[in-house]
């Protein structure tokens, strides 16, 4: 069994930072070679209206369901095997430059077990605009074995710009880190056959991201039993990411959409992210005003 362990040790890590949602690691990517000729080119928004069969869509969110309170508690599971927890928490409201923002964080930690063979204590955080539902500045603290990274970008989306501590990369209108990604995504009301198009920027480099809208299903989790909205993260990116599984995630078919399951598919069997906790916001939906926005 501790074999067995160790060699999945890569897949075990690749799923507890899968959940800190559409990182690097995300497993939902392909290639944007393979991409090509399944996408639709035309004069709509991004130069884009199909993706795969699905229809783009581009809606403006009018209401937010999360909020301040928020915690979602997360096993991460192989099969019967639990190797640790994950979380997504909006803590309290956040200013930076004069914009307010919502303070979205992410953790993951392997268990007791887990840690014998490979100790992870990931934390990322996110700042998102409450006005515009972009992000203002991502941070990622990074523990894993021995590996230490601390990283921090700020986006002057106004100018369009990534700021680093040694560099500056340009970045496309509303762009995204893979936390506040998923949050923005929870504010779109979806159809199954639509797909909504973001722009996502990681590790100095711009990765845009389709979500695609599978199918309703009802699912039973740790935390209960819930209608859902199933989606499927597609990143149009380099071939850094070939090889991996596919990303499936099951929103409640709701306006809060909160993210239940969490599955990525290897060669054999999957890894799931399974709800086991939940909080929602301490207030009432937020209505935005959408006139006038740049969206």
């Amino acid at each position: 069994m501790i074999m067995d362990c160790k060699k999945s040790k890569s897949q075990i890590i690749l799923l507890l930072t899968l959940v800190v949602l559409l990182s690097g690691h995300f497993s939902g990517a392909v290639r944007a070679q393979e991409t090509a000729h399944v996408v639709t080119r035309s004069g709509s928004d991004h130069g884009y209206r199909m993706i795969e069969g699905f229809e783009l869509v581009q809606p403006v969110p009018d209401r937010v369901y999360f909020g301040e309170g928020e915690y979602l508690l997360f096993a991460i599971q192989y099969g019967l095997i639990y190797a640790g927890d994950a979380t997504l928490e909006v803590r309290s409201d956040a200013e930076l430059d004069g914009r307010q923002a919502y303070h979205l964080v992410s953790t993951a930690r392997t268990n007791k077990t887990f840690d014998v063979i490979y100790k992870v204590r990931d934390r990322h955080e996110s700042f998102m605009d409450k006005e515009y539902l972009y992000s203002l500045r991502f941070e990622k603290h990074i523990r894993e074995g021995r590996f230490r990274r601390d990283k921090e970008v700020d986006f002057d989306q106004a100018n369009h710009i990534a700021i680093y501590t040694d560099r500056q990369v340009g970045i496309p209108p509303n762009t995204q880190d893979f936390i506040s990604a998923l949050y923005y995504v929870r504010t779109i009301p979806l159809e199954p056959g639509q797909a909504v198009w973001m722009a996502n920027h990681s590790d100095g480099k711009n990765y845009p991201i389709f979500v695609k809208a599978l199918r309703r299903e009802r699912v039973e989790v740790k935390a209960g039993e819930f209608d859902c909205l199933v989606i499927e993260p597609v990143l149009e990116t380099s071939a850094i990411f070939e090889n991996t599984g596919k990303l499936t995630i099951w929103l409640t078919d709701d306006n809060v959409r909160m993210p239940v399951l969490m599955r990525s598919k290897v060669v054999v069997g999957s890894f799931e992210a399974v709800l086991k906790e939940f909080t929602l916001a301490s207030e009432g939906p937020r209505i935005l005003e959408t006139e006038g926005s740049s969206r």
